[in-house]
């Protein structure tokens, strides 16, 4: 029980929904409610041709949750140089104090804009503070100097992110209200179909188009295990570009939801302990190990990541307590404290399948990060463990 509770109140951080009293909650989003047809008469209004939107989007200081703020430029930027720097109070994202609240944004990746289309364009953000180091959330650059310093590695990257949509109680979608369980069991949810089995396919949908016309390397989704709960995939991508498509495609989900009035969320373990959890399985490869003979250079690298098993759990979820709740053992995972790898073996914390062993060649999948986890430092912590670090040191913020 107080374990659950805990997770509760993890799971506040994340949907900001759970310190409301429940009589005050709406039983839908406003944003839902209001009447969109309203909005298609301002929306198709024409802008002059010299004047772009840009919509800047970073992450926050929760690490998880990511913020935006619109920038009328005068012509399309077409790479993240093109792109202006710009500011914003981090007093009010729990990114500085308020004596000190300037800190600044760094384009690094620029995408088409699938709310406004284009001209208009979405500008992912790195986080910098008034000295000109990284803020304490931004571990781009740790990661992106790891990518730089093992180019010649081609490291590539392939992220599975799951999630749960919630209603506006902070409750799963089409789950029974007051507690209980959905009216069907897990076996028909997993790319299942139907109103019984599914619920949110249409966020889906609209998310999937909206990665796609945005440009990033989406892969495709399916519905998961749990009742409400999806996935998508990113990748396979080389270098930074996974990292940078993952977050934009979850500040992307952040608006769709919103439309939809629906909550999601990416908590480990959303639902409690006696339901399946969310995690971001990270496929991993590089040059070496996609040769002829490269299944030994695997092995190599999983040696490795058992020697630092402790270190990459610290940093493998937003809260380290959420996710060891989720990898408990049960529902596909493995043991928090405990290394494994096994072939074809989903309860092991690296899975190769089967056909790599077979081939001698291939990639590892990383099951153990969290469904809240920084893509960035996972992506980053692979590297340095199996490749080595950058240099003289990890460039950006060190791992906890």
């Amino acid at each position: 029980m107080e374990g659950l509770v805990k997770c509760l109140s993890l799971l506040q951080k994340h949907t900001n929904l759970l310190s409301i009293p429940r009589r005050y909650m709406l039983k839908q989003s406003i944003n839902h409610i209001l009447n969109k047809k309203v909005m298609d008469r301002y929306i198709r209004l024409p802008v002059p041709c010299n004047k772009v939107l840009a919509t800047y989007c970073w992450i926050d200081g929760s690490g998880i949750n990511m913020r935006c703020k619109d920038r009328i430029l005068n012509c399309t930027p077409h790479s993240a140089d093109a792109a202006p720097g710009w500011a914003f109070d981090g007093s009010s994202t729990g990114q500085a104090t308020t004596s000190n609240s300037d800190t600044s944004l760094k384009p690094c990746a620029v995408y088409k804009d699938p709310f406004r289309l284009e001209p208009h364009v979405l500008v992912l953000c790195e986080v910098y503070m008034g000295d000109g180091s990284p803020a304490l959330t931004n571990h781009r650059k740790f990661c992106n100097d790891l990518c730089e310093h093992h180019k010649a590695d081609e490291p590539w990257f392939g992220l599975e992110q799951e999630y749960t949509m919630l209603d506006m109680d902070g409750w799963g979608l089409g789950w029974p209200k007051g507690g209980g369980f959905p009216a069907v069991n897990y076996e028909f949810s997993y790319c299942g179909i139907g109103a019984k089995y599914i619920a949110g396919r249409d966020i889906c949908e609209a998310h999937t188009k909206c990665c796609l016309y945005a440009g990033c390397d989406f892969e495709g989704t399916n519905a998961e295990v749990m009742f409400a709960c999806w996935e998508w995939q990113i990748g396979t991508t080389i270098g930074i570009k996974a990292a940078d498509d993952m977050w934009m495609s979850r500040y992307i989900m952040g608006r769709v939801s919103e439309d939809y009035g629906v909550v999601v969320t990416y908590h480990p373990k959303p639902m409690g302990p006696k339901h399946p959890g969310v995690g971001m399985h990270h496929n991993f490869s590089t040059k070496r190990m996609r040769s002829d003979g490269g299944y030994k250079f695997i092995e190599e690298c999983i040696k490795r990541l058992e020697k630092n098993h402790m270190k990459h759990m610290k940093n493998y979820g937003n809260d380290e307590l959420t996710n060891r709740m989720r990898l408990s053992g049960k529902f596909e995972t493995a043991p928090f404290d405990k290394f494994s790898w096994g072939i074809a073996n989903r309860k092991s914390s690296i899975r190769l399948q089967r056909n790599i062993k077979e081939k001698g060649k291939g990639f590892m999948e990383d099951r153990r990060p969290a469904g809240d986890c920084d893509p960035y430092l996972v992506c980053g912590l692979l590297m340095d463990t199996c490749l080595g670090s950058a240099g003289g040191g990890k460039g950006g913020n060190k791992c906890k």
